[in-house]
């Protein structure tokens, strides 16, 4: 594990089925596809020899269509799901060789999770379940009400403690939820697809107050959605998978410039580049005298204050480092960007 990861998983698989060993040797020697282990073994391939690492303080999104994986896998972090094969290792903790009491201390107070679906409980107030992971950590009463209510404040809820799940909004109850998750003040946050069953408006408003509470508090995390949008919006890297592979690892920029195959380019194909593109992307190499009134910005200038630039002076837009010229853009270089979306050459 390098310095800076707290996350790192290495060749994880995960078959479902009661050959499930024989069909990953099978897939080892013979290389079968998902299909014909299904028709040869009875077994599901639902996460297939995925590695990756989660540096500290980052939001790592993964992503994916239905049936990806991507639940799949963030299940093995705190092995909700055993995997068939393959190293978990969280902070330095071999995650694979803790025993039952070693595994709920881990998840007690190394990880919160938080699911799409709120699940609270009913006959709790707010300020009861949000204390609840303090209260099986067997933290005093006192001062686990008072932790509670520090976290239901920093999530804009303070005066709802007393209330109960059924008279919170779904946005107000998905908040309760993350709070929860937060009351223990674990290193790594787990969140599957939790802002997907709210309304448009509401998640976008809880993707924002997330950003912000992510910048506060600075939690490792692994968020999952099926919302390219929502990727982009949140996350720090994002991973792509299908059929249980990771087919990309990257920053938005990388996958929306440079996709790996072509069903990567498919998947980003309508995400609006305005936003997402930065000018050290774009910018060619300096080959000619540069006019000394053209307009320069900084090497992370987002595309659309790029085009904003071009619309208002004719010179070509000169990009810089610390100060340092180290890159021109033209309109032509803007224009080919927009329409095509890959690395002008």
């Amino acid at each position: 594990m390098t310095d800076d990861a707290v996350i790192e998983i290495s060749n994880v698989w995960k078959i479902f089925g009661d050959n499930a060993q024989a069909a990953l040797k099978a897939i080892q020697d013979r290389g079968l596809g998902k299909a014909e282990v299904l028709s040869e073994f009875n077994a599901v391939v639902g996460v297939a020899d995925v590695s990756l690492s989660v540096n500290r303080g980052e939001i790592f999104c993964v992503m994916g269509l239905s049936g990806s994986g991507k639940s799949t896998l963030v299940r093995h972090f705190n092995r909700l799901l055993e995997p068939t094969s393959g190293k978990i290792e969280i902070e330095g903790t071999d995650v694979m060789a803790l025993g039952p009491r070693e595994l709920q201390r881990f998840r007690n107070q190394k990880i919160g999770m938080v699911f799409q679906n709120f699940a609270l409980m009913p006959h709790r107030s707010v300020l009861d379940n949000v204390a609840m992971p303090l209260e099986i950590r067997q933290v005093a009463k006192n001062e686990r009400m008072r932790q509670a209510a520090a976290i239901l404040d920093i999530v804009e809820l303070g005066a709802w403690g007393s209330k109960f799940a059924h008279e919170l909004s779904g946005g107000m109850q998905q908040r309760v939820g993350l709070a929860r998750a937060l009351a223990a003040n674990p290193d790594v946050l787990l969140m599957d697809e939790p802002f997907s069953a709210l309304d448009p408006l509401i998640r976008r408003q809880l993707q924002d107050e997330f950003i912000k509470l992510s910048k506060i508090l600075k939690k490792t995390t692994i968020f999952i959605t099926h919302d390219l949008d929502e990727a982009v919006r949140i996350g720090d890297r994002i991973a792509i998978m299908r059929d249980g592979r990771m087919v990309q690892i990257g920053t938005a920029e990388d996958i929306v410039m440079h996709p790996a195959d072509d069903y990567v380019a498919d998947f980003v194909a309508g995400i609006s580049r305005l936003k997402v593109v930065h000018a050290h992307a774009v910018m060619q190499p300096i080959d000619a005298p540069i006019p000394a009134d053209a307009p320069r910005v900084d090497e992370a200038e987002t595309l659309s204050t790029l085009i904003n630039l071009a619309i208002d002076d004719d010179h070509p837009i000169i990009v810089q480092d610390a100060g340092r010229d180290v890159g021109v853009i033209t309109r032509a270089d803007l224009l080919r960007t927009v329409i095509e979306g890959t690395e002008v050459s």
